[in-house]
């Protein structure tokens, strides 16, 4: 079975876009913050529907409550290990695959929101005590 972790393109910022919005003051205090859970959520959602499936088949598999797996999959709650495990055995993906995925998306996100040197010519530099 092949596995596709294609994934559409997505914004950083926004609702789902996972950098900055809805994380609350920190966010506000610290610049973006990147959510592990949404974007674990994110990757198990994607996985689902691609392999057609709805949340009902796969919380069954999974032997988790339909409500928590939608939780988990909007990035509302965080899935214990055994809890991921059962999920990605529910989805037949081995869970280095699924984590794999998740550190490309926080990898991406972080060189969108990496802070960008400009090179300031030396003949710019002005001295704050010129009398």
């Amino acid at each position: 079975m092949s596995v596709s972790l294609a994934k559409p393109p997505r914004a950083a910022s926004g609702p789902r876009g996972n950098v900055g919005a809805d994380t609350g003051s920190i966010a506000a205090k610290e610049g973006a913050v990147i959510l592990l859970r949404r974007e674990l959520g994110d990757v198990l959602r994607e996985q689902r529907q691609a392999q057609g499936r709805t949340l009902r088949e796969v919380s069954a598999a999974a032997s988790v409550s339909l409500g928590y797996l939608s939780e988990v999959e909007r990035g509302e709650k965080e899935a214990s290990s055994e809890l991921l495990a059962s999920i990605c055995s529910a989805l037949n993906l081995p869970l280095s695959t699924v984590l794999g995925h998740v550190s490309e998306r926080v990898a991406e996100t972080e060189a969108l929101t990496a802070p960008v040197s400009l090179p300031v010519p030396n003949a710019a530099l002005v001295s704050a005590s010129a009398a």
